[in-house]
């Protein structure tokens, strides 16, 4: 087995008992914000919409929960979408404990640390490794991190991704924010690390290493397969630029009911899923620049390009590309995001939705996407 039942079974009682001995504050210290976000969007592939000028409406309402006692802290966030979109679920939600001023220990539905975070991208769809589950995903397991001047490093123990239905042979429900394995694979012990160089000794040169192994248990066979991913990454952040760049690599070998295709799995979020390459390398490069602007209703702008391209390693299988180019107008609470975002065999962005990261279409052409994403956050 890949873990044995024993050694899962300390792991969690182990994570229990360093959140019993906290201490520090006595006073219970709860902070409640959230979300309100509209959406109009205008898309090449879909003539009805192009008839009528596009779509405005409604996004999302959320929920965000900090709080502190006695040295242990709260945080989560619940978000709430439409039926269309997954509905109502958990984004993250962990108990955490700062063991000193340089390191924390977090338990729950916890951030991956993996690549660069919190996020690949600069636009309001974020970039190519979100939507095969490499970036900004949160799964259930133990974190601990370490942060100083020079450097940092993260490491991770995750029994599995959000389970919410418990049963012995049970599928898991795509209705979820981060990209997982669903359909008659489950992702299961999963092991993670990264390392960050600071060589200016400051946030704002990061260069680092990433890498995750896991295994993947089948609901028919019952055999645990595996699966992997690494990567380099790199940013650097002025006070009017911000580059990021990152080169990962990945593979999932699942063991199938025989018949059953191995070059490819199921992986889901906001309610539906779709068919993802077993094997690939995704590229990624933005650049943003930050503007201060003097007017009534916005302060600040920011203008970005994020391109992204995944290299699917599967013979006759076709890669995928995203471009998204775009800025960023925010006031205080207020963000308004103005997208432009292109996509080539991309699920989101005038594919099938069915095999665009999978198999493709060799005959598919880009398409596009005007989205328009205003939120007031309190």
């Amino acid at each position: 087995m890949f873990y044995s039942k024993y050694y899962q079974g300390l792991l969690v009682a182990l994570s229990l008992c360093l959140f019993s001995s906290a201490h520090s504050q006595e006073k219970l210290e709860v902070d409640i914000g959230g979300a309100l976000r509209f959406n109009y969007n205008l898309s090449s592939w879909k003539e009805g919409q192009k008839d009528r000028g596009g779509d405005f409406g409604y996004d999302l309402f959320r929920l965000n929960v900090n709080g502190a006692y006695q040295g242990i802290y709260v945080d989560a966030e619940y978000r709430f979408y439409s039926e269309a979109f997954g509905g109502d679920f958990l984004k993250h939600g962990v108990v955490g404990y700062e063991l000193n001023e340089n390191s924390k220990i977090e338990v729950g539905l916890a951030k991956v640390p993996f690549g660069i975070e919190r996020y690949n991208s600069n636009n309001f769809f974020l970039n190519l490794p979100y939507y095969v589950g490499l970036e900004d995903d949160y799964d259930m397991g133990i974190t601990y991190t370490y942060e100083n001047d020079d450097y940092e490093y993260h490491l991770g123990f995750f029994k599995n991704s959000e389970e919410l239905r418990f049963g012995s042979n049970s599928e898991n429900s795509s209705n979820r924010y981060s990209y997982d394995i669903v359909g008659r694979n489950k992702e299961i012990n999963q092991v993670n690390g990264k390392f960050i160089w600071k060589p200016l000794g400051t946030k704002k040169h990061r260069v680092g290493a990433s890498a995750k192994y896991g295994g993947i248990y089948n609901l028919d066979t019952e055999e645990i397969g595996d699966r992997y991913a690494f990567a380099i990454h790199h940013q650097y952040h002025t006070e009017d630029w911000l580059i990021k760049t990152q080169i990962l690599t990945a593979g999932f070998n699942p063991i199938n009911a025989p018949g059953e295709p191995r070059n490819k799995l199921l992986l889901g979020a906001y309610g539906v899923p779709y068919d993802t390459a077993a094997k690939f390398e995704i590229y990624t490069l933005g650049v943003s620049r930050y503007i201060d602007i003097d007017t009534k209703l916005f302060k600040h702008l920011e203008i970005y390009n994020d391109f992204g391209f995944m290299d699917k390693r599967e013979k006759g299988f076709t890669d995928s590309f995203m471009n998204v180019t775009g800025v960023l107008f925010s006031s205080g609470p207020i963000y308004c995001f103005v997208d432009y975002a292109a996509g080539y065999n991309h699920s989101w962005l005038g594919g099938n939705f069915v095999d665009d990261f999978g198999v493709g279409d060799p005959d598919a052409k880009w398409e596009a996407r005007f989205n328009i994403n205003i939120g007031y956050y309190f």
